[in-house]
């Protein structure tokens, strides 16, 4: 188990018990909210360890007097993203957005519901970041409750694979002249957490028969930071180090 699972463990532990699919929406909203704030931090946290100083969000006092996530200004608008690394030099260099979706519809008992929804917003978030900043790297981290890969019927497929199928189009820009709405790399997490157990499963969006690590998911985009930026950092042992000229 590596940094980055221990942190996201830590942090998700500090979440309040899930609310109950019956509860009113708003609850299971600010549930999700609170999901995506926890892995920011972890995130966050385990990228300042690795090298990108001034990643945010940080804890108050780090960084400034709030270290909240940032709001960044976009190509058709400004947009606070969940984690951040910007520099003077280059602006945005990496950026991560986090979703999820953590409560099963009370009409079709599957979590399929929303999975539209949150692609696009998160899809319009790349168009926004990409337009201004091409050269930006951008993670996508998508979180399904554990169940969405067991809720397939007889007629349709799990959640969990639906979602690999419809978010395949919009990963993997290699070319900073690339399509606006891809990130460069997306990731599908199946997610239990609760404050006595936490566990979490990664997969490359497109391969939803292979875990991966946490670690890996660091690694692949830092990789491609040092590769977008080689003037400036190298990637070296699991950490983006500045280029001596």
């Amino acid at each position: 188990m590596g940094r980055i699972d221990e942190l996201l463990s830590a942090a998700l532990r500090t979440l309040p018990a899930k609310p109950d699919d019956s509860e009113r929406q708003s609850e299971k909203k600010r549930y999700s909210e609170q999901v995506s704030e926890k892995v920011a931090q972890a995130f966050a946290e385990e990228l300042r360890e690795r090298g990108l100083k001034g990643t945010r969000p940080a804890p108050p006092g780090e960084l400034d007097t709030s270290g909240a996530e940032r709001r960044m200004a976009g190509g058709i608008g400004a947009k606070k993203v969940d984690v951040t690394w910007t520099t003077e030099e280059s602006g945005l260099l990496l950026g991560i957005s986090i979703k999820s979706i953590n409560s099963r519809d009370k009409r079709t008992g599957n979590f399929q519901k929303n999975l539209t929804n949150r692609r696009g917003d998160m899809l319009m978030e790349a168009v926004t970041l990409h337009r201004r900043f091409p050269y930006a790297v951008l993670g996508g981290l998508f979180f399904l409750d554990s169940e969405a890969a067991n809720d397939e019927t007889a007629r349709r497929r799990s959640t969990f694979v639906n979602a690999h199928s419809r978010m395949r189009l919009f990963t993997g820009r290699m070319d900073p002249a690339g399509r606006e709405e891809q990130y460069e790399r997306m990731y599908l997490l199946l997610l239990n957490a609760s404050p006595a157990r936490v566990e979490v499963k990664s997969f490359e969006v497109g391969n939803p028969g292979t875990e991966i690590a946490l670690d890996q998911i660091l690694d692949d985009l830092l990789n491609l930071v040092a590769q977008r930026n080689p003037d400036f950092y190298e990637y070296v042992d699991g950490s983006l180090v500045t280029v001596s000229n």
